[in-house]
């Protein structure tokens, strides 16, 4: 881990186009200001293993779901969507 010194309004950059700026010192709590692209996904850390936990839960069930007899399989979701559009193209 790279632990580096900042004082208030003094930045870091990670890679070309993450910033990350020492907005506000207040007692043990620091502000930071981060700059990144709207491409560039930046969570608290504790929404980010919240997101991670619910994706995993979500695929699990998915797959439970597909497991149910009658449950329609992947490939005939797919083939189902496909034949959707191209009725749609054929209609416009």
């Amino acid at each position: 881990m790279l632990v580096l010194s900042r004082h208030c309004e003094e930045a870091i950059v990670i890679g070309d186009d993450v910033e990350i700026v020492v907005v506000d010192i207040r007692g043990d709590k620091v502000r930071l200001g981060v700059n990144a692209p709207p491409r560039v996904a930046v969570h608290r850390k504790e929404i980010y293993e919240s997101i991670r936990q619910e994706n995993a839960q979500a695929a699990a069930m998915r797959g439970a779901l597909a497991a149910l007899p009658g449950a329609p399989s992947l490939a005939a979701q797919r083939a189902t969507a496909l034949s959707r559009i191209a009725a749609a193209r054929i209609s416009a």
